[in-house]
């Protein structure tokens, strides 16, 4: 990727930021310390984005059909990261436990949020960020720059006439806009006869909270990720029955085989839900090409989310279609708008927050003038590429965006490319491919029942040293890694 060379000053421009959870907040810091004027619009009461639990979930709509759903965050209350907290950091500001909260390697969602609430606060952001306010509109003008329309979400509910509402509505202009919704919001939901007239219970895990709804219940779980994993092994304690509905044998790791055998006795695996009968039965497909099924209350399914920009109109330049957004040059710009509008946080499966950071950065620089975007026909031709080579490789359209967990070496590539982003460390990747190992050998124990040995155990020793250099000397709020100051001259050192 080019570098612009010369004498001139980078530019300074007005940047909307939509969304304000891990990758809004990483695109704001990066933005920020390349001087740019930053403004992150949050339709939340609080940052986090999705690590803001909220109890509620759209009970009139359990599935989730409607666009945009009602209520924005899909965690349940017992979810806990996958992922250890050594390697979920952002790369200056290390995941350290602190007295009196969740200390455990694997934390639940309440301790990310404080996390994410303490790298705002460190860097200075919550200045930029408007809460309860959410984007209805945002689109090009014939002058190139960016209209948004947003809303107040809190005079909306105050106001009880239309005319006041009016108040509500603010109209601004901006350089650029980089759009950092996430997309673990909207349900994505399969096809499957009868599910317009099935009698039973129906819902989306994004509906899913607790497990005591389900007591005494014969509950299907539909999809074999975390979250489905998660969910039916938790529902188990209370229901009846429960169906793990997996899409493939290939998804049975050895893992979640030892949970079905330790729980036989109500824990049952199926390969395929074959329709819903009228009757409130559930019939599955076996291997042979025969059906079983059985009575059932409640389907939930767990089978992942849709990409969803209700906001954004780009005349038909960025499209959604089978949960590829595109055309995007490396998942981040699209060519006909780079890089006046950009993405970040779209890849599924990634080193989180680290590559949110990376996408920022490059994001940024190009930006503010210190990188240089290939020509329009150049990114979109690359982008023909990689749509090709995931096609020879027999990767469905839906996975377009997912890179991978342990595909390190694209995101150190993707960083020394495009913003001399530096390096994952040797224990960063060994913490994480031990994770994922745990998760694949033991699902119902791998978050607490690990050892510490040889390569590991040396990376822990490394990981602790680190948080205890960041404590004794925290990053300036803005500046830059390569030992810059703050750019805008507003901050001090972070305390």
């Amino acid at each position: 990727m080019d570098t612009v060379c010369g004498s001139e000053p980078p530019q300074s421009k007005k940047v909307c930021v939509i969304g304000a959870g891990m990758a809004g907040l990483a695109a704001a810091r990066e933005l920020r310390r390349e001087a740019h004027d930053v403004t992150v619009l949050e339709q939340s009461g609080d940052v986090g984005g999705q690590w803001l639990y909220d109890p509620r979930t759209d009970a009139a709509d359990p599935l989730g059909v409607a666009a945009p759903v009602k209520v924005h965050s899909s965690i349940y209350a017992s979810l806990r990261l996958i992922s250890p907290r050594q390697s979920t950091g952002f790369t200056d500001f290390p995941f350290c436990p602190k007295s009196g909260r969740d200390d455990r390697r694997f934390p639940g969602h309440r301790e990310v949020h404080l996390y994410l609430k303490d790298f705002c606060n460190a860097f200075g952001l919550m200045e930029a960020v408007r809460l309860n306010t959410r984007v209805l509109h945002a689109a090009m003008t014939p002058a190139r720059r960016w209209a948004v329309r947003s809303m107040d979400l809190g005079l909306v509910e105050c106001d009880d006439t239309d005319e006041k509402t009016l108040d509500a509505y603010v109209d601004e202009v901006f350089d650029a806009v980089v759009v950092a919704t996430g997309h673990y919001s909207q349900p994505r939901l399969p096809s499957i006869e009868g599910m317009e007239t099935w009698r039973g219970r129906q819902m989306h895990s994004h509906s899913y909270r607790v497990p005591e709804p389900f007591r005494g219940e014969v509950v299907v779980v539909v999809g074999c990720g975390e979250s489905g994993k998660d969910i039916a092994m938790e529902i188990r304690g209370v229901a009846k029955e429960v169906y793990l509905v997996a899409g493939s044998m290939e998804a049975v790791t050895p893992g979640l085989s030892k949970v079905l055998a330790k729980h036989s006795a109500n824990l049952h695996l199926r390969l395929e839900v074959e329709r819903l009968c009228e009757d409130g039965r559930v019939a599955f497909k076996d291997g042979g090409g025969s059906s079983s099924s059985i009575a059932a209350d409640t389907v939930i399914y767990c089978t992942g989310y849709s990409y969803s920009f209700p906001f954004l109109e780009t005349g038909g330049a960025v499209a959604v279609d089978d949960n590829r957004v595109g055309p995007l040059f490396e998942h981040v710009f699209p060519p006909s708008l780079a890089p006046s509008l950009s993405f970040v946080g779209v890849p599924r499966k990634i080193f989180a927050p680290r590559f949110f950071e990376t996408q920022a950065r490059w994001v940024a620089q190009v930006l503010s003038g210190r990188r240089a975007l290939p020509a329009e026909e150049e990114m979109l031709r690359s982008v023909e590429e990689f749509y090709r080579a995931r096609e020879a490789a027999g990767v469905p359209r839906k996975y377009t965006h997912e890179i991978g967990r342990r595909d390190i070496t694209y995101m150190d590539d993707f960083g020394e490319k495009y913003c001399d982003f530096p390096r994952v460390e040797g224990w960063k990747h060994e913490l994480l491919v031990s994770s994922v190992r745990g998760m694949i050998e033991n699902l119902e124990t791998f978050r607490d029942d690990y050892k510490d040995t040889g390569s590991i155990r040396r990376a822990m020793q490394e990981w602790h040293l680190s948080c205890v250099q960041w404590q004794s000397s925290p990053p300036s709020c803005c500046s830059y890694t390569d030992g810059r100051p703050c750019p805008t001259g507003l901050h001090q050192r972070a305390q």
